[in-house]
């Protein structure tokens, strides 16, 4: 069983709020207080008519099978949230504004709130464009006092509001960053589990997925409190020794996780959903030229990042919204597009296609720095077919 956290540790979760969204109200200051969804295309740019005002797209007039990346708290309290697709999302909020996605800006904003809160605090975890946690351990500064300063300093730097959570453990840290958004400080020890954290849904656990939480249901365990009250031996024979000791422990406040300044990463990918569904052989040269272009972009990103790939992933979904992928180890690892198209290709070769696709994707995994590998493979330029 794992040690007790430990009462001298101070970690904190800090979550930008409705990020993407939010740096596109600096843009368009004009739609604050209103429903916005993130995730057109270049359709959705917005035109600037002769008197100097704009016209925006509306999320009725979309047609397609996009997904929506974000959306503001306005959008979201009519039941539109991020990854449901824009259809759906068009029937909820017709006249919700639709903006496209500007990635090169979130990421900007990104460095410049990160650089901001490491000014302060310089242990960070990076978790993603818009997250990061923060130990704070050995900061002497008052909790609330400490937490409100980085607040300040990343609104000083981006114009943007944040959330965070502070507890003795990442684990407790991310759950209370959520409790009081958007703009919300939330400090939860502890000795506070009991009040604050035990009355909360057990999903509110980040790794408790939807079938866990089915699961947990059909055994009456519905809150957190529920889970910290079930015996370890029960959890262990429901959920397996691996997961079921974790559940235990995560309803207790027990996640002795470090703070991971430098981390690699486990995988890089590139994926697209179609306008309409494409069949394999009447669409093959479309569906070739959108392989060669997503192997392209993958390799391109690699590049950038420095690193090496030895395992090429494919990933397709099907008109029937069913999914397939597989999986291919080359012999020396690469970072050059005909050779990761290759690979692709032989996984495609181990995929069934008789349906018509709708999304198909790209990933690159088993990743190693580039200044740490030798050489990579160079696999000769040829026309790849589909399949």
């Amino acid at each position: 069983m794992p040690a007790s956290p430990s009462i001298t540790r101070r970690i904190a979760h800090l979550d930008m709020d409705a990020f993407y969204a939010s740096v596109e109200l600096l843009r368009y200051p004009e739609l604050k207080g209103t429903p916005v969804v993130i995730g057109g295309g270049r359709d959705a740019q917005p035109e600037t008519l002769p008197d100097g005002s704009r016209r925006y797209a509306r999320l009725r007039d979309y047609v397609g099978r996009g997904v929506i990346t974000t959306s503001t708290y306005e959008a979201r309290a009519l039941g539109v949230f991020s990854a449901m697709g824009m259809m759906k999302a068009a029937k909820l909020a017709p006249d919700a504004v639709l903006l496209p996605v500007d990635f090169p800006a979130y990421r900007h904003y990104s460095r410049l709130f990160k650089s901001a809160v490491a000014e302060i605090a310089p242990l960070i975890e990076n978790r993603g464009i818009d997250e990061i946690y923060i130990d704070l351990s050995d900061i002497e500064e008052e909790t609330e006092a400490l937490a409100l300063r980085l607040k300040q300093a990343v609104r000083d730097a981006t114009g943007l509001s944040c959330s965070i959570g502070i507890s003795h453990c990442k684990l407790i840290a991310k759950i209370a960053s959520d409790l009081q958004k958007p703009n919300g400080l939330t400090v939860v020890m502890q000795e506070d589990l009991p009040q604050r954290i035990w009355p909360l849904a057990a999903s509110k656990i980040n790794g408790v997925g939807p079938k866990a939480t089915e699961k947990l249901k059909q055994l009456g365990i519905n809150t957190i409190g529920d889970l910290a009250a079930q015996p370890r031996e029960f959890l262990i024979a429901q959920f397996g020794r691996s997961y079921g000791a974790w559940l235990a422990d995560a309803a207790k406040g027990i996640d002795d996780r470090p703070v991971v300044t430098e981390s690699e990463p486990r995988s890089v990918s590139r994926e697209t959903t179609f306008e309409r569904d494409l069949h394999v052989r009447r669409d093959r040269q479309q569906l070739t030229d959108i392989l060669v272009r997503l192997c392209e972009r993958l390799a391109d990103d690699l590049q950038k990042k420095r690193y090496l790939t030895r395992t090429i992933g494919i990933k397709l979904r099907y008109d029937n919204f069913e999914g397939a992928t597989r999986d291919h180890t080359i012999a020396v690892a690469t970072a050059d597009a005909s050779a990761i198209l290759q690979a692709a290709r032989e996984c495609l070769k181990r995929v069934p296609l008789e349906r018509k696709l709708r999304l198909l994707g790209v990933r690159a995994g088993k990743l190693s720095p580039l200044d740490a590998v030798d050489s990579a493979a160079n696999a000769p330029q040829s026309e790849l077919p589909f399949i």
